[in-house]
C-alpha cells in the first residue's frame, strides 16, 4: 500500500469516526455548516473571483453567473426543505405484515468523495457537497488540477469555515485521485468525461459503492415553427460559448423543422 493511500486511509478512519460518533445527523449542524457555506462565498467573492480568473480568465461575471450564484440557489433550496427531506414518511403496510406499521426513514450514508471537473472549478465542487451536508454526511473534496488556484482556494477555505472533523480537501493530479479510490467510500460523486468515469465506477465496485456520475453528453435544442428566430439564435449563442463552450448542456445542434 502507497504512502498517499495510508495517508487517505487515515483521513477517511478520522471523518468516519465523526459520523459515527452521531455528530452531523442533527439537524442544527447540518444548517450551521450550510451557512458557514454561504459566509464562505459571500465573505471570499474577491478571492474566489481572482483564482477562477488566474485559472481559466474568467470573467467576474461569468464567476457569478456560472459559479458561486448557483451554490448560493442550492444552498437556500436545500436549507428550506432539510425538515421535510429528513422527516420520516409513513407508507401503507401490506397485509402480509399487518398489523405492524411501516414507514421511510431518510438515512445519511455515511463519507462521500466528491471528484469535482476544471470547467467549473468551485460550482462543481461545492454544489455536490450542499445535498451531502444537508443528509448530514462528512465528504472529501477533490478539486480539479487543472485549476490549481481554484483548488488552493478551495483547500484554503474549506478548513476554516466548515467542521475539520467532517470535511477535508486533497489536492493534487492523477496519484492522488488514484489513491483515494483506493478508499472504501460510502458514496462517490464524479463530474467529467466518461473515460475517467469508467476508472471511477471500477474503482467504486471493488467496494460495492454507490456511485453518482455527471458525464455530460449531446444536447440538443429543438427550434419549432412557432419560435422568434432572432431570439432562439441569440440565445444559443449565449448558451454555447458562455465559459468559451466548456459547458456539458451547452447546445451542440439544432433540430428544426424543414420549413
Amino acid at each position: 500500500m502507497s504512502e498517499l493511500s495510508n495517508e487517505y486511509r487515515e483521513l477517511v478512519a478520522r471523518l468516519r469516526a465523526t459520523f459515527d460518533s452521531g455528530r452531523t445527523r442533527p439537524l442544527k449542524w447540518r444548517r450551521a455548516q450550510l451557512d458557514a457555506m454561504q459566509r464562505m462565498l459571500s465573505e471570499n467573492e474577491p478571492a474566489i473571483a481572482k483564482a477562477l480568473h488566474d485559472d481559466l480568465a474568467k470573467p467576474a461575471q461569468e464567476v457569478v453567473l456560472g459559479e458561486t450564484s448557483l451554490v448560493y440557489s442550492e444552498i437556500r433550496h436545500a436549507r428550506s426543505r432539510i425538515e421535510r427531506w429528513s422527516r420520516r414518511r409513513p407508507v401503507p403496510t401490506p397485509p402480509v405484515a399487518q398489523p405492524g406499521r411501516s414507514f421511510i426513514q431518510p438515512e445519511p450514508l455515511g463519507v462521500a468523495l466528491i471528484i469535482g471537473a476544471w470547467n467549473y472549478p468551485i460550482q462543481l465542487v461545492l454544489a455536490p457537497l450542499i445535498p451531502a451536508i444537508a443528509a448530514g454526511n462528512c465528504a472529501v473534496l477533490k478539486p480539479s488540477e487543472v485549476t490549481p488556484n481554484a483548488s488552493g482556494v478551495l483547500a484554503e477555505l474549506v478548513p476554516k469555515y466548515l467542521d475539520r472533523d467532517a470535511f477535508a480537501v486533497v489536492e493534487g493530479a492523477v496519484p492522488e485521485t488514484t489513491a483515494l479510490l483506493e478508499q472504501k467510500w460510502d458514496h462517490i460523486f464524479y463530474t467529467g468525461g466518461a473515460a475517467v468515469g469508467r476508472i471511477v465506477m471500477k474503482a467504486a465496485a471493488e467496494h460495492l459503492t454507490p456511485v453518482t456520475l455527471e458525464l455530460g453528453g449531446k444536447s440538443p435544442a429543438i427550434i419549432d415553427r412557432g419560435a422568434d428566430l432572432k431570439s432562439a439564435a441569440r440565445r444559443l449563442a449565449w448558451g454555447t460559448t458562455l465559459n468559451a463552450g466548456q459547458t456539458c448542456i451547452a447546445p451542440d445542434y439544432v433540430l428544426v423543422s424543414p420549413e
